[in-house]
Order: C-alpha cells, then structure tokens, then sequence
C-alpha cells in the first residue's frame, strides 16, 4: 500500500500568500491557488479562508491577475489575510494540520519582503541558512513566497507568515537548542512531504542496491538526502542506479551492504547527518539521534589546539554561547581551521563505516555544506573521476 505525499509548511506559506495577494489585488477570495515547486511542477492547494480588512479603491472583480501585474488599479493601502491548512499527507509531522496563515499589505518600495508573525521563530545562533535576527524561513521557502505573490503583482508587498500555535509545538521540537527561539520554522526544500514508513523505506533501499548491483554498479555512492545528491552529480559522472538515497537509515544500509560485490563505496553530504555516523548512531532521524554539536565541537577544539567546554560528567560540549548546528561550527573557523575539521571530521566517519561494514572495499566521505562547498574529505575518490 502506498503512502499519500503531502505539502511541505514552504509550499503552504506560498500558497496563503498568493491567496493573500490576490484578494489585496481586489479580485474575489480563490478557493484554491496553484504552486510552483523547485523542480517546476505545480501543486493546487486548497485555500481555508481569505479576505482584505481594508483597502483604498477596489479593482474590477473581473480583472484578471496577469493583468494587475503591470499597474494595479487600486492605492497601496489596507491588508489581506489568507489561510491553508498543513497537510502532511500520511507522514507524522508534528505540523500536520495546523494552519500556515499570510497577511499581505502593500509597501512602497518594489520589492517583497518576508517576515515571521506568531508562531513562526527567528534565528538567534549562526549556523543555520538564515542568518541570526531573521525569521525562521528558509531560503527555498522563501522564494517560493516571493514567486507565489509575484504571479499577482510586481509592486512592492509586505508578507507576513504566522502559524497560531506554533510557540507551543515548537517548544517540543529541536528547534530550541538549534537557535531557532519563539516558534516553528517554515522548512522544505522540494515542496513534497514525503511520508516516512519504516517497512517501506527499507524495502526500496533493498530494491534499489539490488537494482545497482544487477546494472553492473561496483562503485557506490550513499547520501542522506538532496544536500548530498547534488553535491555528488555536480562532481562526478553517475550512472542512474549508482548513487542512492539512505535517508535516515545508515545502519540497515549498510549491513545489507555485504550481500553485493561492490569495488568502493562513498559517501557524500552533509556533516549534520553524516557525523552521527562517527558518533555511533546509524538512524540519524532526530527523533532517534543526538545533535552531533558536541562531538563536531570536541573535534573542532582538537583540531585547533584548544582545550573544549567540559560538562559536568566529563563529556565534551558546546559552550552554551556557541554555534548550536554543525553549519555554526564550520563556519566560526577560518579557511585552514575549517578545512582540518572536515577532513578529520571525515575521517572519523570513513573509519566507523569501514568498522561496522569490515569489508574488503575501500570507504571515501565527502563532506559539504548547505551550498554544497567542500568542507574535507578522506580516502580515495578516484573510482568516482
């Protein structure tokens, strides 16, 4: 039985703000608005509710959107609110549900900016793909609001973004210790939710190496998720079947591993993912895991000679005043401290896979950051280039 996709808090954001936006335009509250993806595809989303509070000049109510882009017929006062509600499909997203909520007003400049209202966070530590200061939306998201709003008018808006509750749940999510204070983040970066069952993601990894070895791939390369996958294809030529998707599921992964004849195997991502390999934990969901801050820190001060913040039980830590995210740690360095850590970083990680896998073929780990730029490497990438 096949699990139902979903929409991701990114695309519900989109889509409130474009309903938002078109009843602000003056045109009558849509029932549904279509999205455009990140890969180009569009999604229809049904829309809860809309309307306008107060405006100067309404347009004629027949007035088509692509026509209100070049000149609307009204004065740049007065607000729109829209509502679309979370749905996650059969994934168990603690945001399945809630409302994602827009209000829109006109600005008086050209351009289109974005803020957090209720329930939405803001950034506090560095590290993450919003700098601090900022709400809480990340990069892909945030053009998609833009695009959606676009699509009514090129003037100048104001957007706001609020999810009533969202303080609340945040509270219970690792938002808090990630720097992320006073609410949810709106994340996503394909637009989908794609649900998680265990059973079922299991069985397609064991097709998809089965399928690999079958095609004649001796070469492996494994990444946790799109991070990883785009780094890999923009550095070296692979086939189809050769490059694979683990996800959260490091440990079964590679104990099927053996099964297959395999020359090398590489993997390549991001080290918030991949260091909880050399931590020890082969299901890095973050449900199942411990952030990896601690132990990248620990490297980190081992690296650059410093002695690291202990704990009270002697353990290793991040001082509470430090990058809260992997990103944070690696970006604090400068380039040659940076480089060490990654390249010890992934070392580290290279000698836990080949320890649990105790196979004959060589390990390699690439390591990138949220823009795919090298942060190390180690072992051999030749059967790759």
């Amino acid at each position: 039985m096949s699990l139902r996709t979903g929409i991701t808090t990114g695309t519900c954001a989109a889509a409130a703000a474009r309903a938002a936006a078109t009843v602000l335009a003056g045109l009558a509250p849509p029932a549904e608005v279509p999205v455009e993806l990140p890969d180009g595809r569009t999604v229809v989303v049904p829309v809860l509710r809309a309307g306008v509070s107060a405006v100067g000049r309404i347009a004629n109510p027949s007035t088509n959107a692509a026509d209100l882009s070049d000149g609307l017929p009204i004065r740049p006062t007065g607000k729109a609110t829209a509502a679309v509600r979370k749905d996650a499909g059969d994934d168990p997203d603690v945001t399945d549900g809630l409302e994602i909520v827009a209000s829109v007003s006109w600005n008086d400049g050209s351009e289109v900016t974005v803020a957090a209202g209720q329930g939405v966070g803001t950034v506090t530590q560095p590290g993450l793909q919003v700098p601090p200061g900022q709400p809480a939306i990340n990069p892909v998201p945030r053009r998609m609001i833009v695009a959606a709003v676009r699509q009514v008018t090129s003037r100048g808006l104001h957007v706001e973004i609020a999810i009533p509750g969202g303080r609340e749940i945040a509270a219970r999510t690792f938002n808090p210790r990630l720097g992320i204070a006073h609410g949810l983040s709106i994340l996503g970066t394909t637009g989908i939710v794609r649900p998680y069952c265990t059973r079922a993601l299991h069985d397609a990894l064991r097709c998809a190496l089965d399928v690999a070895a079958a095609c004649g791939q001796t070469a492996l390369v494994l990444v946790p998720g799109a991070i990883g996958s785009r780094a890999a294809r923009e550095r070296f030529v692979l086939g189809d079947q050769q490059l694979i998707e683990v996800g959260n599921a490091w440990g079964f992964v590679l104990d099927l591993l053996p099964r297959h004849p395999w020359r090398a195997l590489m993997l390549v991502g991001h080290p918030g993912k991949l260091a909880k390999l050399a931590a020890g934990h082969w299901d890095t969901h973050s449900s199942r895991s411990d952030p990896p801050t601690g132990f990248v820190a620990d490297l980190a001060s081992q690296c650059s000679g410093h002695t690291p913040c202990a704990a009270p039980d002697g353990t290793r830590r991040v001082p509470a005043t430090g990058p809260a995210t992997t990103e944070g740690i690696f970006a604090a360095l400068g380039d040659r401290q940076r480089k060490e850590l990654g390249d010890a970083l992934a070392a580290r990680i290279r000698q836990a896979v080949a320890g649990r896998l105790q196979a004959a073929w060589p390990v390699a780990v690439l390591l990138v950051d949220m823009s795919g730029q090298t942060l190390g490497c180690d072992g051999d990438l030749s059967p790759w280039q």
